[in-house]
């Protein structure tokens, strides 16, 4: 039977990211256990696993999107790409801003 981590299009960062995630979790209730554990008050120990969980929840989303905006560029990078000529599409010798070009550092007279 293979096991959900044998997917085929899972890449080792997914893992690597999920691996974590899942230790900022772990933290999220280990944490407050310790504190609860020490004496601290059950409000303080509530008070601090919300805290954890809201910023394991945005280092999540943060690095998901990391993970999306990553792979669109590799995606990007692989694709074909035609020419880009600048915004009018212009091609040759004189068709640069500025006018005609004479040659050399000669002033346009």
């Amino acid at each position: 039977m293979p096991s959900s981590r044998a997917r085929p299009e899972s890449r080792p960062d997914d893992d690597r990211t999920t691996d974590l995630i899942r230790w900022a979790a772990f933290s999220c209730v280990l944490v407050p256990v310790v504190l609860l554990w020490y004496g601290s008050s059950l409000a303080g120990a509530a008070g601090t696993a919300l805290g954890l969980a809201a910023v394991t929840a945005v280092c999540r989303l943060l690095l998901r999107r990391s993970e999306r905006c990553a792979a669109r560029l590799l995606t990007d990078e692989d694709a074909p790409q035609a020419h880009h000529r600048g915004r009018h599409q212009r091609t040759g010798t004189g068709s640069h801003r500025g006018g005609r070009h004479s040659g050399g550092n000669s002033p346009v007279g």
